[in-house]
């Protein structure tokens, strides 16, 4: 290995470590107190070193939600290659993205942080344009969905682009994790169940779009059961206690 290649591993081993107390460091104390300062010192180099990497501390918090997004787009991918209907697999989104946020709370957290006007208008260029390419995948796979539905003559788009019928369904999904993480906002209304009922709402909106084949979407025992399908043939391996 050359001296250029053993320098750029090193910047990168470097880069990841940062990350990794950036992460520890949240986990332990939460996001508001997280200082660049205290990253460095933990990870036990300057401050200075630090911002080689990282020009702000947006910076680097927009970093830490790009590497959430490479894990959560292949949990996208497994539904994309399931063997079921366009519109069992629109459902299968929904659960995936409900089975990241349980394994990665912290990442939705951070994620909701990134995307507020303020701290995204201050993270650079490159970092944005990195977090937009990884989430490319994911938008694909959503689209392709949809396509498969219209091409089997499940869905009549009408006049609505691929992305703009799974907007609706992407809203409900963010819209959930927003309101299960706001600590009793819903116990307050006596919701026990939430994810239960995004899935139902789900279903309510793709028979809104008449996308076939219909649904009872107020039947809490079939979403249930398609919920029990899903994790059983698509993500069995990351609920081991499931059923």
């Amino acid at each position: 290995m050359g001296t250029k290649e053993r320098r750029q591993r090193q910047f990168a081993e470097r880069e990841q470590l940062f990350l990794d107390t950036a992460r520890h460091l949240i986990e332990e104390g939460g996001l508001l107190p997280l200082q660049m300062t205290r990253i460095a010192e933990a990870a036990e180099y300057a401050v200075g070193t630090l911002y080689q990497h990282f020009a702000s501390k947006e910076d680097l918090l927009v970093a830490l939600t790009t590497e959430g997004v490479r894990e959560h787009g292949a949990l996208f991918q497994r539904v994309r290659d399931w063997n079921a209907s366009p519109r069992d697999r629109m459902v299968a989104l929904g659960v995936a993205d409900m089975l990241f946020v349980r394994r990665h709370p912290q990442y939705f957290r951070i994620a909701q942080y990134v995307f507020c006007e303020v701290v995204w208008g201050a993270a650079s260029a490159q970092r944005r344009q990195e977090m937009l390419e990884a989430n490319e995948p994911l938008g694909e796979i959503v689209v392709s969905i949809v396509e498969e539905a219209v091409a089997a003559g499940d869905l009549e788009p009408r006049d609505m682009a691929p992305m703009e019928l799974a907007i609706g369904s992407w809203a409900l999904v963010v819209g959930t994790h927003n309101l299960v993480h706001a600590e009793g906002v819903l116990s307050d209304f006596d919701v026990r169940e939430p994810y239960l009922l995004m899935c139902q709402h789900i279903q309510a909106l793709l028979n809104g779009y008449g996308w076939k084949p219909w649904a009872d979407a107020l039947d809490p025992a079939a979403m249930r059961a398609l919920i029990d399908r899903i994790i059983s043939e698509v993500f069995d391996d990351l609920c081991p206690n499931h059923g």
